[in-house]
């Protein structure tokens, strides 16, 4: 998406100014944004009790530009699964842009992993999620859902300090057409109070809105990756033909177009899903692109508006979100929400908090949902989020060999 900004800095000089304690960064194949500072703190604002986040966020930028940080300041952060829980959005008091990171060219920060010594402690268990899918399979036979989307994590405990600059850059290289993130969760009045972010590599975008224009590409119906070649053409030919992921991809395709519609004086849907890979899955992908009826109208608004879509919830919205709040085993927290940004003009960019990690000092939990139809098996649906926690397992420095553990039974080919 092109956007009004000025391209100031090379890219990968972005990515080495990043610090984990303060900065906010977002890399995708057209751009690479880095934030750092704080004017304002969205959520620590005492506006928040009797504020939309829209207004808060209106108000912010609007306060921003009378103090002349900023001819179009931006709001950047994430906001979680759950609109009701803490928001991580601030105005930063420098922003810096480029174009997309040259990947051709770069050589690594360091060739080491950002870290060495760990453990693993699935939550679920392996056969407790698989039980867990067996619960959601359930209440679609009854009728109660058409779709629920069940995530499992990891917890990995290190014995030194996560290497977050480390961690961002093999993200970044190793998932050139996505959306690298870290996302600073510090409480930004204390001082000393460590490192904690939020950082990934989506290959999901919600919404990009630029004047009228606005695109969403949902990703529903995945695959894991093969590392044999013609095994792997295979799953992807199978993929683009299989009838429940097909209409899993519908469901979601429908209900984007839903939440779009009352924004646009036109909608292009494609008529059949396209295939879309990263390093561990194939994705069946939609680019929808639309034209607003009022260039009011906010990426924020958009996303708000959106989210979140039955690509990580399910179907009807407010029944599977129940349903998984009483059968997950955790909070999800950030993980599928949303990582982005707006600025005073209503432009922005957000992506879905998926293939992602919240990183402290000496940890980190990964997370992995799959999409659960009529049609879904436990052993399908925990193959599926096993591949997904390669994205970042394998930028962690987690072997294949290791990396079979998470599944529960030895099974690498589908890693």
């Amino acid at each position: 998406m092109k956007t009004s900004m000025p391209h100031i800095e090379k890219a990968e000089q972005l990515l080495y100014d990043y610090t984990p304690e303060s900065s906010f960064f977002l890399a995708s194949s057209n751009h690479t944004l880095l934030a750092n500072g704080v004017f304002t703190c969205l959520r620590d604002d005492a506006m928040s009790k009797y504020h939309s986040l829209q207004e808060q966020v209106h108000a912010a930028l609007d306060k921003a530009k009378r103090y002349g940080l900023s001819e179009n300041p931006l709001v950047v952060g994430a906001i979680p699964f759950n609109s009701e829980q803490q928001a991580y959005l601030k105005v930063p008091l420098f922003t810096s842009w480029s174009d997309a990171l040259p990947f051709k060219q770069m050589t690594n920060i360091s060739g080491e992993a950002p870290v060495s010594s760990y453990t693993i402690k699935p939550v679920p268990l392996p056969e407790e999620y698989e039980q867990a899918v067996n619960q959601g399979l359930k209440r679609i036979s009854t009728g109660e859902l058409k779709k629920i989307v069940l995530s499992r994590s990891l917890e990995v405990k290190t014995e030194e300090k996560v290497n977050i600059r480390d961690l961002l850059y093999r993200l970044a290289m190793a998932n050139p057409d996505g959306y690298t993130f870290a996302v600073n969760l510090n409480d930004d009045t204390t001082l000393d109070s460590g490192q904690r972010a939020l950082i990934g590599a989506s290959p999901e975008l919600l919404i990009s809105k630029n004047g009228l224009k606005v695109t969403a590409n949902p990703l529903a119906g995945s695959a894991p990756r093969s590392h044999n070649p013609d095994e792997d053409a295979q799953r992807s030919s199978a993929l683009l033909k299989s009838v429940k992921d097909r209409h899993e991809h519908a469901v979601v395709v429908d209900s984007v177009v839903e939440a779009l519609k009352p924004f646009c004086k036109s909608l292009h849907v494609p008529e059949e899903p396209s295939l879309l890979h990263t390093k561990t899955m194939w994705h069946l992908s939609s680019v929808i692109e639309g034209t607003l009826a009022s260039e009011e109208v906010t990426s924020l608004q958009l996303a708000q508006a959106l989210h979140p879509t039955p690509a990580v919830c399910g179907t009807p919205t407010i029944t599977a979100k129940k349903a998984i709040q009483s059968i997950e085993p955790f909070d999800r927290g950030l993980f599928t929400g949303m990582v982005g940004w707006n600025d005073s003009r209503g432009d922005g960019e957000w992506v879905v908090t998926i293939r992602c990690a919240e990183v402290a000092d000496y940890s980190l939990k990964l997370f992995a949902g799959a999409g659960i139809v009529n049609g879904s098996t436990p052993e399908g649906e925990l193959a599926e989020t096993s591949a997904k926690f390669q994205t970042m397992l394998q930028a962690i420095g987690m072997s294949r060999d290791e990396a079979v553990l998470i599944r529960g039974r030895k099974d690498a080919e589908t890693l």
